[in-house]
C-alpha cells in the first residue's frame, strides 16, 4: 500500500521513519513549509506539495496527519471521503463537536482510522497493561499520572500557545495523553475535578492542568501535566489491591524507560519488587505504525480509535467548562 504524509515536521518525519521501516511506500508529503517537505522528501523519495489536497489522489492508500489541531479534523473528513485509511495524530480536534463528524465518516466509509496514542505502545506502558489485565495486581483501585516539561524559549509564541488554533493549553497537549492512558487501564471516565491555571508562561491558555476522573466502580485517577515543569517527567502509577506498577521516563530528555513492579506480600510489609528496564531508542512510533497496518490488513478497530478521541476530547471540553 502507498502512503501519504500531511505535515512533514518532527511528528511527520518519525511517522516516516516508521513508514519506510516497515517496508511501505510514501508517495506523496504534504507542507506549508516547501523547505520542510522537501527534506522530508529528500529522506524518502516521495514527491514534496504544498497543498494537502493533492494527497487525496486515487494511488494513495493511506493518508498519516500530522499537523496543527484546527486542522486534523479537515484533513481527517476529506481522507476518509476519498476512501483513504487514516492515522491522525492526537487529539484528533480541538473539541468533541469537531471530531464527531470524523468518527461517523469512519464507520460510513468503512475504513481504519487510528489517533496517534502512541504512547500505549511505550514498552514499560504495554507491559502494564498485561500484567493488569492478567490479574497479578488485583483489582484496580486508583492512578495518578504527572507529565510535564519546561517549555523553550519563545514558547508562548509557537501555535500550541494559541486556542484558536490548538484549542487548549496543556491540558489538549500531554494531558490528553494521560487522560487517554487512564481510560486504558480503568474503562470510560467522568470528570470529578479540574484546574487549568497559568503560572508561568504569559499565554491565552493553562500551562498546567489538574484533573480528577472517576470510574463507574468508583476508582479515581489524578492527573497532573505541566509547562513549567524544569526537569522533563513522566510518572504513571497504577495501584491494584496486591500491587503497583509504577512506569518513570519515556526515554531521551525523559530519563530511562522503566517499569517496576511492587507486588504485595501475604503479611503486607516490603513488597517483592521487580524492574524492567528499556535504555534503547523510543520504538512506540514504529511499534503504533505496525499496529495500524495489521488493523488494516485483518479488519479490526485498532488499539486508540477515533472513539477514544472522542471520550478523550470530551473530558477536555467538561474540564474547560468545569475550570
Amino acid at each position: 500500500m502507498r502512503v501519504g504524509i500531511v505535515g512533514c515536521g518532527l511528528i511527520g518525519q518519525k511517522r516516516a521513519e516508521a513508514v519506510l521501516s516497515c517496508g511501505l511506500e510514501i508517495t506523496m508529503v504534504a507542507d506549508v513549509d516547501v523547505k520542510r517537505a522537501g527534506r522530508l522528501s529528500a529522506a524518502t523519495g516521495a514527491r514534496a506539495v504544498a497543498d494537502w489536497r493533492q494527497v487525496m489522489r486515487p494511488d494513495i492508500d493511506i493518508v498519516i496527519i500530522a499537523v496543527t489541531h484546527d486542522l486534523l479534523p479537515v484533513i481527517s473528513l476529506s481522507a476518509l471521503n476519498a476512501g483513504k485509511h487514516i492515522l491522525v495524530e492526537k487529539p484528533g480536534a480541538r473539541t468533541a463537536a469537531e471530531i464527531a463528524p470524523v468518527v461517523a465518516a469512519a464507520r460510513r466509509c468503512g475504513r481504519v482510522a487510528k489517533v496517534g496514542f502512541n504512547h500505549r505502545f511505550h514498552p514499560a506502558i504495554w507491559k502494564a497493561k498485561e500484567i493488569v489485565d492478567s490479574g497479578a495486581i488485583g483489582p484496580l483501585m486508583f492512578m495518578r499520572g504527572r507529565y510535564g516539561h519546561g517549555g523553550r524559549t519563545g514558547y508562548e509564541r509557537e501555535w500550541r500557545c494559541q486556542p484558536e488554533v490548538s484549542g487548549g493549553g496543556e491540558l489538549v497537549d500531554q494531558g490528553s495523553h494521560l487522560i487517554d492512558l487512564s481510560r486504558w487501564f480503568l474503562g470510560d471516565l467522568t470528570l470529578a475535578y479540574a484546574a487549568t491555571p497559568t503560572y508561568f508562561w504569559n499565554t491565552a491558555v493553562e500551562d498546567n492542568c489538574f484533573v480528577a476522573l472517576q470510574a463507574k466502580q468508583g476508582q479515581l485517577a489524578w492527573l497532573h501535566a505541566s509547562w513549567s515543569e524544569w526537569k522533563n517527567m513522566f510518572s504513571l502509577e497504577i495501584y491494584g489491591r496486591t500491587g503497583k506498577l509504577t512506569i518513570d521516563g519515556l526515554g531521551g530528555s525523559y530519563g530511562v524507560e522503566r517499569l517496576t513492579h511492587h507486588a504485595m506480600l501475604p503479611m503486607m510489609g516490603p513488597p517483592e519488587t521487580t524492574t524492567w528496564e528499556y535504555p534503547f531508542p523510543d520504538a512506540s512510533w514504529l511499534a503504533e505504525v505496525r499496529h495500524f497496518l495489521a488493523a488494516i490488513r485483518d479488519g479490526h478497530e485498532p488499539i486508540g480509535s477515533l472513539d477514544d478521541a472522542y471520550a478523550v476530547l470530551t473530558v477536555i471540553d467538561q474540564a474547560y467548562r468545569r475550570s
